[in-house]
């Protein structure tokens, strides 16, 4: 048991019967009433994320993840395969349960989630870059824009569609956040 002073960010907590994990919260004491933390969770099945308000001081249930490497071998009909890093050991997994998957391609190291008391495996998690060849975009013009921050639209070797600046060409790496699928930089 835990209360919401103990709260931080990637937490995992039972709430309403489901697994959910804090992606923010923000502890709020108001000049008249009582103290209340304000969070947003992410829950481990669906994905979706869910806004929340405890008041200060509510005992929460915690719930223990471990957090495995896992390489991603291949995708096909029955689901996503990895084999974990370790123990050369393979699992399946659907695509709901898979975050980003227009971002993984083989190889790729990932973690997945694992609830550590009845081993259920709940998500799998990109590290927060990935590096990815871009297999296509419109060649950018100098003088296009007025503005330092144009973006025109890229493919990249997974075939997800990236906003990338004007002077990457077909045949470069970048670097993709996988959080907010945004280009980070080019990769030399």
């Amino acid at each position: 048991m835990a209360t919401t002073a103990d709260f931080r960010n990637g937490l995992c907590i039972e709430f309403n019967g489901k697994l959910y994990t804090i992606v923010q919260f923000q502890h709020v004491k108001p000049g008249k009433g009582a103290a209340f933390v304000r969070t947003k969770m992410k829950n481990l099945e669906t994905g979706k994320i869910l806004e929340n308000t405890f008041n200060a001081g509510v005992k929460i249930n915690t719930v223990r993840i471990e957090r495995r490497p896992y390489q991603f071998l291949y995708k096909d009909e029955t689901g996503y395969h990895f084999m974990h890093l370790e123990t050369f050991e393979q699992i399946t997994l659907q695509e709901e349960q898979v975050d980003g998957t227009d971002l993984i391609k083989e190889g790729q190291g990932v973690e997945i989630m694992v609830h550590a008391e009845n081993e259920a495996v709940l998500s799998c998690e990109l590290p927060p870059f990935v590096e990815l060849e871009v297999t296509y975009t419109e060649p950018g013009l100098r003088g296009d824009t007025a503005s330092s921050t144009a973006l025109k639209q890229a493919t990249v070797e997974t075939g997800a569609t990236i906003n990338v600046p004007l002077f990457i060409e077909i045949g470069q790496k970048i670097k993709i956040d996988t959080r907010t699928r945004d280009y980070s930089e080019r990769v030399k």
